[in-house]
């Protein structure tokens, strides 16, 4: 069992899916007037909440200018927990997926995955509650509280697809403006979410059936053989995923 090398990247592609999602938001400011100043559009990575409140204080001190502090608006996402969900484990030996090979002699079969939900923090940090609340409601009526991704598990079999709920958990928000009035402000709304994914093992081989046969037996004779049935498809070679006929052979061993 263990030993046999598959990498079908799931939480890699996990992780893309969900930075994704997120990638192309920006804030627009406004004069007195209504008039637009300017559009920015907010930065998104993938890196924990400390090591950006890190860099946003490097220049604690306004007053300050040998050094450059992080621009605000900006984003981070990561993974902070995943766990094992067995309301939604099924058979072991279900096939949800069949594909047939170009030969058209055997299909590649995959098993029923393995449940799990992966939890990400998605971080928002401004220097204003305007720019944080711009992001947060471009973001929070699209989760009601799911939201329905499509995906494509396997890279090598693109038809195959299923559906990924994401779910918005809880939203929090801290203000640690609790300083002098030189000391810069960070503003952070924390969203967390769960993704319900699958983990697949390795890809199986199966051969297509191409012949039945049927033997039919006296009652209470098992060793007396009155007919036997073979079936096969017409014409023999022909896709499993084609529409075709049969071919029914009958013998009789009495009479």
């Amino acid at each position: 069992m263990f030993g046999q090398h598959f990498y079908h990247q799931r939480i890699r592609k996990s992780v893309a899916t969900f930075g994704a999602l997120f990638n192309n938001l920006s804030i627009i400011r406004k004069n007195s007037a209504g008039g637009v100043i300017s559009t920015v559009r907010v930065p998104l990575a993938y890196a924990p909440r400390e090591k950006y409140l890190d860099r946003i204080k490097e220049n604690p001190d306004l007053q300050a200018d040998t050094m450059t502090a992080i621009k605000l608006p900006r984003m981070s996402f990561e993974i902070v927990n995943f766990q094992y969900d067995s309301t939604r484990m099924v058979a072991k030996t279900n096939k949800p997926f069949a594909i047939t090979d170009e030969n058209g002699l055997s299909r590649k079969v995959f098993y029923s995955g393995v449940p799990y939900n992966i939890f990400f923090q998605l971080n928002i940090y401004a220097r204003s509650h305007d720019d944080a609340l711009q992001v947060v409601e471009q973001i929070v009526p699209y989760f009601s509280p799911q939201y329905n991704l499509t995906v494509k598990p396997f890279d090598d079999y693109p038809q195959i697809k299923e559906d990924v709920p994401l779910t918005l958990q809880t939203t929090s928000f801290s203000d640690d403006f609790e300083s002098v009035l030189e000391q810069r402000r960070t503003i952070i709304y924390s969203l967390e979410f769960e993704m319900k994914t699958m983990f697949y093992g390795p890809i199986g081989t199966s051969n297509i059936i191409r012949e039945v046969q049927t033997n039919f037996y006296l009652t209470g004779d098992s060793d007396t053989a009155v007919s036997d049935f073979v079936i096969s498809p017409d014409p023999v070679d022909i896709s499993p995923d084609s529409d075709f006929g049969f071919n029914i052979i009958k013998t009789d061993h009495i009479g």
